[in-house]
């Protein structure tokens, strides 16, 4: 890496590390009304509202390795085991509900914000994928590689809530050049890759090992891995529509992983539903 991209890489993540991240409106509605229902109000409760934004639960599992006990000898991954670990009053208080994403991402902003809340339903999809194929492999991890699914993006959507501008400048090099990789518009823009940024954010942050582990592509000969990377791709290129080019070669990958056809695996993800209703209403 170049003198500099080392700086830029550098300069980016002291800023995260040290900014407090946003979550999305929706989740703030969510967890103040349940907080107004005291009888209803429990670690599971809260868990199900937070897994449904990558960002409170980075937010979540940075502020546990920053407070880190000694007493806690194994690394948690699980959001209700996090909210178990801090005690959920210390959660609720420390892990605040502000600032939200729609705040930070002003009306100026707003074409960043609509492409910051593409790539968050896409993380949640993708953690939906993941979790069912890992219970299908009898993963009794699940909830690990479900979690790795969620935040594999998670320094994209980083850069769309602190770095709008510059986001927007990667979109714009690829929607010119429809033949320029990801990763080479992203290194003419920022000076490094958002996987490069993903990685050191992670190992700055503390994260447990496993975790890191699981949204690392690199990793792609684990089992577990290569269900993420598959939800990931998936969610990524169905989100352009279920006649995306890349689609068939995902299915196949995904039959190889769990022992299905191409034909089976677009039934169990929803994909001749979507084709069909397509066709309908055409």
């Amino acid at each position: 890496m170049s003198q500099r991209k080392n700086k830029n890489l550098a300069k980016c993540i002291a800023f995260l590390s040290k900014v407090d991240i946003p979550m999305l409106k929706q989740t703030a509605r969510s967890v103040t009304k349940l907080r107004e229902d005291e009888g209803n109000i429990s670690p599971r409760s809260v868990a199900d509202i937070v897994k449904q934004d990558p960002l409170m639960t980075v937010k979540l599992m940075r502020y546990l390795q920053q407070h880190k006990q000694r007493v806690q000898e194994h690394e948690i991954m699980e959001v209700q085991q996090v909210l178990m670990m801090l005690g959920l009053e210390t959660s609720l208080k420390k892990v605040s509900t502000s600032p939200l994403v729609e705040d930070v991402l002003s009306r100026k902003k707003m074409s960043a914000l609509a492409y910051m809340l593409r790539v968050t339903h896409r993380a949640n999809l993708a953690s939906m994928y993941a979790f069912d194929w890992a219970v299908r492999l009898n993963d009794l991890h699940f909830e690990e590689v479900r979690i790795a699914a969620l935040l594999h993006d998670i320094a994209e959507i980083l850069m769309w809530c602190f770095a709008p501008t510059a986001m927007l400048k990667i979109k714009a090099l690829q929607q010119q050049d429809k033949t320029i990789r990801s990763n080479t518009a992203q290194e003419k823009v920022l000076g490094f890759t958002l996987h490069q940024l993903q990685l050191e954010l992670s190992l700055k942050w503390k994260l447990p090992k496993l975790l890191i582990t699981l949204m690392d592509d690199d990793n792609s000969e684990q089992q577990r891995v290569r269900n993420v990377i598959l939800a990931v791709n998936l969610a990524r290129h169905s989100a352009n529509g279920w006649d995306d080019a890349a689609l068939p070669d995902d299915y196949e990958d995904i039959g190889k992983l769990l022992s299905l056809r191409a034909e089976q695996v677009m039934v169990i993800v929803g994909a001749e539903e979507q084709q069909d209703f397509k066709e309908e209403n055409c």
